[in-house]
């Protein structure tokens, strides 16, 4: 078979899509595609046959006639390949259902056990169930679900579906998911029962900081489910009459944990027969008064995505249990165990430890404490079902018995398809480089986070800006991106800006646009247009992508200079005091006028992807005037950039911001002395952190790069390795050298943003870049350095894996390159000549001598004395 993973959109499973047309998208096992052929086949066997011409493989248009709500067809493709007399095989067939596209296909009205209720703490969750009857033999029966607040479903007893903490979180005013659900299997002839539980979530739950805010998008939690059956009666809707009751779930909320009494379990509630005399009519809310768009979900689920055993800590002399899981995860502890009825067992979470006790202070107000009590002696399973935690130790107390084997850790994420790899021999740096892997996982629960733990856990705009570009390496991270971006874009036009996190909840924050944050609607789109090759979602964006950039320039009053009112600047800059993490050495105007050329030039970029030729002039005009201004107001004719920091002459050479090569080298080398001035110890904050290194290396100073990169004193990037981290924290020093947690009041272990660096290592020390959109062209150049004696970079692009492997023993190197069909790599060796070459499809290797920087005895050594090793040589050269 010549055709591979044939899908739909960016969906693993196109069951319920929401377009009429959606695009198809497959690999090729070998060759180069000239033409293909796609065929369609509905339910009544009719057969639609497309023959296009064209090499292109991803994202092509829906050939056939447009899919109506429920249509379902068979969709398979062949290709013709250059040099082949006639079409290959069928790829295997991919079934394509369409979900509820018109608004007038949903007939049935929103159902809530409670339409408002008190917040003086956590509510309890409920249960609605509904009895219907099918007639005989069940040809399809579809649900198609949703819910104010957050849900999970049983049919008859059985879990039709793992997701959980559905339907997510979105921005609800405007855009409420749904998924369609298959639960033909669950059904049988005769008398079926669904049944619901139902919590507050983020709907209508306790959410932000400062307090938090309760019933942020409504007072009450509601269903919204519409079951479809095709059986001996025909296609209908049934209708469903719901009654309700409190569950077991006694209190729930997603900071404050979850308290469940078996005692008031119903035994069998889901199931048909069940006496639900004592329960109440759930009441109707007609769906007119809800306002929010229903759109069928293009991500993937919520899913549990890995089991973890914790370790023992300690057991104390009343059995308390304090456990390690060795991992700083997004997700919640399952027990086994049997105990009297009404024993409580408590289950307390924390990052990390303090004086060998649970470090709970930067929860703030998120106690996250679990509790169950046991309704008789058997032995039972449990874990919470509307809450998840972000932590590493857990101390489980009321069970003096408990053994560690009966405990996990389910890790609880978004569940994404992993794309992407990075390895080398130095065990800090690859430890570094999976702690970003992980707080990318803790932090992609439905939507992109800041942290798992605190009562926060906010979709913050500047975080996901500057981790885009590794977000979408690691991980096909389109579907929680577009549908995020969905939020950004409906908010913003509500607002009339880019809200400095999404959705926006108004807990005391400014809502005043700020640069780098609110630049997320220009770079997020772009970065995933180029790394999956989708101009669908610049299209999509494109209006929100513009109207960021002129209200930006709006505010500058048509100069390109942004010199007033809310800026966060250089965030978290390592001088910043622990309260003032906003106190920055670098200019924040300088910062915010650097970003608004940026993001005029993507704008620009995109214009012309998308044909938009009177856009494409207008933000050219909008970019050449930022970077006059910029150039104007804070570059000296010498190169010497305003602050005089790392972060604002880093900023201005990765942003091309400067007139001639002659500035940008003494931009490059007052930027390594500044760097060599710090210790080669971190000096920047959210802003110039991603692009430090790179600035470093593209003026000529890798080495520098790669000691800035390599120090194990705070702040560095392995500071926190050293210290036993396994995720990416929010401040260099959230754990201090003594072992006592950050005093400042942001104290998370687990923020991506400061891991953005990882996309420097996928491309300059593993040396994988794309240059065209999807990888359909890359550039294979690594440039060792650091002391290193191999790295590899691994990404499984749409195409097929990429990789770039080196390996160096002395002055000599290899390069082994994997290319797949449909991709083309210029390969540049880093030795004397760089020798370049372009290859194709295939495995290709590479052995030439190869002198770094730092060992060329014309450059001037920068030696690192934190290293212990280069410390013992600079005594023996007499340096030291």
């Amino acid at each position: 078979m010549n055709i591979l993973d044939l899908r739909v959109e960016h969906l693993a499973d196109p069951l319920g899509v929401g377009t009429a047309a959606p695009r198809l998208s497959w690999r090729l096992a070998g060759g180069t595609q000239i033409a293909y052929e796609a065929e369609a086949v509905d339910r009544d066997g009719r057969t639609e046959l497309v023959r296009v011409d064209s090499d292109d493989v991803l994202f092509r248009p829906w050939p056939f006639a447009r899919l109506r709500s429920r249509d379902a067809v068979r969709v398979r493709v062949r290709a013709l390949v250059e040099g082949e007399p006639d079409f290959g095989p069928w790829s295997e067939p991919l079934r394509v259902e369409a979900g509820l596209l018109d608004p007038a296909d949903w007939q049935v009205d929103w159902v809530s056990p409670s339409t408002a209720a008190p917040h003086d703490g956590p509510r309890p969750a409920h249960l609605l169930r509904a009895e219907f009857t099918v007639a005989g033999d069940i040809r399809s029966a579809r649900l198609y679900a949703t819910a104010h607040g957050v849900y999970d479903l049983e049919v008859n007893g059985q879990a039709p579906t793992d997701e959980l903490l559905a339907p997510g979180w979105s921005s609800y005013r405007h855009r409420l998911r749904y998924r369609t659900l298959d639960v033909t299997p669950q059904m049988v002839a005769g008398r079926n029962t669904i049944g619901v539980h139902l919590a507050d979530g983020w709907y209508r739950g306790r959410i932000g900081f400062n307090g938090g805010l309760w019933d942020e998008y409504g007072t009450d939690v509601a269903v919204l489910m519409q079951l479809e059956i095709h059986d001996e009666s025909g296609r209908r809707v049934v209708p469903l009459e719901w009654r309700t009751a409190e569950s077991a779930v006694i209190a729930t909320g997603l900071y404050e944990g979850e308290r469940h009494d078996a005692r008031r379990e119903s035994t069998g509630w889901s199931t048909v027969g069940f006496d639900d005399t004592d329960w109440r009519d759930a009441t109707r809310i007609p769906r007119a008064e809800f306002g929010a768009t229903l759109e069928a979900a293009g991500g993937p689920p919520v899913r549990v995505v890995e089991i973890l055993r914790p370790s023992l800590v300690s057991r104390s002399a009343d059995g308390t249990l304090l456990l390690d899981v060795g991992q700083n995860i997004a997700g919640k502890v399952r027990i086994t165990a049997a105990a009297e009825a009404g024993t409580t067992v408590r289950i307390r979470h924390a990052e990390v430890l303090e004086d060998g006790a649970l470090a709970t202070r930067p929860l703030r107000t998120a106690t996250s404490v679990d509790e169950y009590t046991f309704a008789d002696g058997e032995r039972v399973t449990w874990t919470p079902r509307f809450t998840i935690h972000g932590f590493r130790y857990v101390e489980i107390s009321g069970l003096p018995e408990l053994a560690v084997d009966d405990v996990e850790a389910l890790v609880v994420h978004s569940d994404m398809r992993r794309t992407g790899w990075f390895e080398t021999d130095h065990p800090l740096l690859d430890r570094f480089h999976e702690n970003v892997v992980w707080s990318m996982r803790d932090n992609f629960v439905d939507l992109p986070t800041d942290c798992p733990q605190r009562d926060e856990r906010l979709g913050w705009t500047g975080d996901i800006q500057v981790f885009a570009p590794t977000a979408s390496y690691l991980y096909d991270a389109s579907g929680v991106l577009g549908s995020w971006l969905r939020d950004l874009a409906a908010e913003q036009a509500e607002f009339g800006s880019v809200p400095n996190f999404v959705p926006w909840i108004d807990c005391g924050f400014p809502s005043d646009p700020a640069a780098v944050w609110g630049d997320a609607a220009v770079i997020v789109p772009w970065t995933l247009y180029r790394r999956t090759g989708d101009v669908g979602v610049l299209r999509d964006q494109f209006e929100s992508m513009g109207a960021w950039v002129d209200q930006v320039f709006a505010l500058t009053d048509g100069t390109g200079h942004w010199n007033r009112g809310f800026q966060l600047g250089d965030w978290l800059d390592p001088a910043a005091p622990p309260e003032r993490p906003g106190d920055s050495k670098t200019d924040p105007y300088l910062v915010a006028t650097a970003y608004l050329a940026h993001s005029a030039r993507l704008v620009r970029e995109a214009s012309a992807v998308l044909g938009e030729r009177a856009a494409e002039a207008r933000f050219a005009t909008i970019h050449d005037a930022a970077v006059t201004a910029f150039r104007r107001h804070y570059v000296a004719p010498s190169g010497r950039i305003v602050s005089d920091t790392v972060t604002a002459t880093a900023i201005a050479i990765a942003f091309d911001l400067l007139e001639d090569d002659s500035q940008r080298a003494a931009a490059g080398a007052r930027l390594a002395e500044l760097v060599s001035a710090g210790d080669y110890l971190i000096q920047t904050g959210f802003t110039g952190t991603p692009i430090v290194c790179d600035a470093l290396a593209a003026t000529g100073h890798l080495d520098d790069a790669y000691h800035l990169l390599m120090q194990t004193e705070a702040p560095s990037w392995l500071y926190a390795v050293t210290m036993g981290a396994t995720t990416v924290w929010e401040r260099w020093d959230s754990l201090l050298p003594d072992g006592s947690v950050n005093p400042g009041e942001m104290t998370s272990f687990n923020h991506y943003a400061l891991g953005a660096v990882a996309d420097f290592l996928h491309r300059v020390v593993g040396g994988l870049e794309p240059i065209e959109p999807g990888y359909r062209r890359v550039r294979i150049a690594p440039r060792p350095g650091g002391g290193l004696t191999r790295a590899s970079a691994r990404h499984d692009s749409a195409f097929g894996t990429i990789s770039s492997a080196w390996r160096r023993d002395g002055e000599r190197m290899s390069l082994s390159v994997v290319v797949p069909p449909g991709v083309t790599a210029d390969v540049v060796l880093p030795d004397a000549l760089g020798t370049a070459a372009t290859v194709g499809e295939g495995t290709h290797e590479f052995a030439f001598e190869h002198r770094s920087a730092a060992e060329d005895p014309a450059r001037p050594r920068r030696w690192n004395i934190h290293n212990p090793e280069e410390r013992l040589q600079m005594i023996e050269a007499g340096v030291l």
